[in-house]
């Protein structure tokens, strides 16, 4: 991205934020990098969430004024348990919380990968918090069933003659992401795409899915990694299947095998945007890099809190992760770790 199309979208933000401050509402904010404006309507816990991609860059007054203007006019979430439940969704997102909540409600579900819920109204979709959950007088397990059970799972039509590569397209509504914490779900595909399917989740509003062994699987590991890359609403770069029990787990290949490369390179990809996010609040954080392209790699120093690495640079010498001792330190999602004795 260009400075002058950065400049561009901060110019934009600007306006969206002094309209809303001129509506009276506080604890405005801009997220640059998922482009998008927060605030939090008087008397809410949960902010409200403006996405901005799709208004024009310049001029569109009318266009934006009318966006911001719905989501001034959007109500909130009911505080009843039975009003809320239909609009519950789960969604698939990074560990570390890209929201404004303080404790937003989250399950780890795959590696760096947390399932939250969102409550999805016409024209504003706002993250489920804990407190929320405790006002409404259900359990955190009752929530997740309950977005999970709402998300009814699309069924796709037809045969596939060959070996081919679908790609769905969120409009804002279909939630196709979300549809891998759907047990079983992925593994009905294997008609639609002539095999095993394996899915890329790298943003928010795309999922691919194709055959395992076809000639397409390669190229989509590529593909997946530069959306993985360039998007503010990144998710993966890894490829999932259906597990034994129909739940998703991370696609694996035994070490002899062609993808295996591809395979650690994207988890090595993901551990690093997400150790890296959570490191921007957490004081005291190590650093977490990728090495020769495969290989992540973190630096001790006293008192950091480690990441898990493959390897750990200890006094200008490498060594690898299971071979420095660690103790786990509590409460945190991604995971770090104390040298021992420290």
């Amino acid at each position: 991205m260009g400075i002058m199309h950065r400049i561009a979208r901060a110019r934009l933000a600007s306006r969206v934020i002094r309209r809303l401050r001129r509506a009276g509402m506080s604890d405005v904010r801009y997220d640059a990098r998922a482009f998008t404006v927060r605030f939090r309507p008087d008397g809410d816990d949960v902010p409200t969430v403006v996405p901005l991609e799709g208004l024009p860059l310049r001029g569109g007054r009318r266009e934006r004024d009318a966006v911001v203007d719905g989501f001034l006019r959007a109500p909130g979430p009911p505080d009843q348990w039975e009003q809320v439940r239909p609009l519950l969704r789960p969604v698939l997102r990074g560990s570390v919380p890209t929201t404004d909540i303080s404790a937003p409600l989250r399950r780890a579900v795959l590696p760096f990968l947390a399932e939250y819920v969102v409550v999805d109204q016409p024209d504003t979709m706002t993250y489920v918090a804990q407190e929320q959950v405790r006002r409404w007088g259900a359990t955190d397990a009752e929530v997740f069933d309950t977005a999970r059970a709402n998300l009814t799972g699309a069924v796709l039509h037809g045969v596939a003659s060959g070996q081919v590569v679908v790609q769905f397209i969120d409009d804002g509504d279909a939630y196709w992401t979300s549809h891998l914490l759907l047990d079983g779900w992925l593994a009905r595909l294997a008609d639609q795409v002539g095999g095993r399917p394996v899915a890329f989740a790298p943003e928010r509003g795309t999922l691919l899915v194709t055959a395992d062994g076809g000639a397409h699987l390669a190229a989509l590991f590529h593909q997946a990694e530069q959306a993985f890359l360039r998007s503010p609403r990144a998710i993966s770069p890894m490829a999932y299947v259906s597990g034994e029990s129909g739940r998703t787990v991370p696609y694996a290949v035994p070490p002899d095998h062609p993808l295996h490369d591809c395979i650690r390179r994207a988890r090595a990809l993901l551990q690093v945007h997400e150790y890296t996010r959570q490191a921007q609040t957490l004081a005291d954080a190590a650093p977490i890099w990728v090495v020769d392209g495969l290989r992540t790699r973190t630096e001790h120093a006293p008192g950091r809190l480690l990441p898990e690495a493959d390897d750990v640079l200890v006094d200008g010498a490498v060594r690898r992760w299971d071979e420095f001792a660690t103790t786990p330190v509590p409460g945190l999602q991604p995971p770090r770790w104390r040298r021992a004795g420290e």
